[in-house]
């Protein structure tokens, strides 16, 4: 069996997350990439499953070494996938999903092109204010933010494979895991 690498980007606020923490629960034959991160954990994040959470002396290192995949900062964090646990679960021919924002899954198009890359879009513009105001978790400065992002990054979605609209996680994560699937041959 081969696998390919599926990295599924989106806008802050699309809900990438709770699908792949849906995926997690439903499906755990796909194995879900964990990055690296220098912001604190959200409430009910742990260390190790939803991030790694790092300070920036030790994410600035793994930059030096060329221990990511791809690395990026926003809101004054750091963000990035680690290297080699994605090429070993490869080589074992798991399934492996990297879950990122539009400038690290552009610079995974360019180290490893045959990656299958797919857009998580909302049902609607309204929709995605909605959910970023309701996590009540950042500053109406860093809200605002991440809109004007979004707005940029809703534009790239011809960028990628398939794109996918989440307006039900359950029925998003299964059409995510199918198109997964859907990559790896026997």
């Amino acid at each position: 069996m081969t696998a390919r690498l599926t990295v599924l980007s989106g806008p802050s606020g699309v809900g990438k997350g709770t699908v792949v923490s849906a995926i997690r629960r439903a499906y755990p034959q796909i194995w879900v990439s964990v990055s690296a991160t220098t912001r604190s954990p959200r409430p009910g994040e742990r260390d190790g499953v939803e991030y790694s959470f790092v300070d920036r002396e030790r994410f600035e290192e793994l930059i030096r070494q060329s221990a990511l995949l791809e690395y990026a900062e926003f809101a004054g964090n750091l963000y990035g996938t680690p290297r080699e646990p994605v090429l070993r679960r490869l080589e074992q021919a798991e399934p492996t999903l990297l879950e990122i924002e539009l400038q690290g899954a552009r610079q995974v198009r360019e180290a490893m092109p045959d990656a299958q890359f797919v857009f998580l879009a909302p049902p609607s513009w309204a929709e995605l204010e909605r959910r970023l105001i309701g996590r009540g978790t950042e500053s109406s400065e860093v809200i605002d933010a991440r809109l004007a992002r979004a707005k940029i990054e809703l534009d790239a979605g011809d960028e990628f494979d398939k794109i996918v609209v989440n307006d039900d996680v359950s029925e998003t994560a299964a059409q995510l895991v199918s198109l997964i699937e859907s990559v790896c041959s026997k």
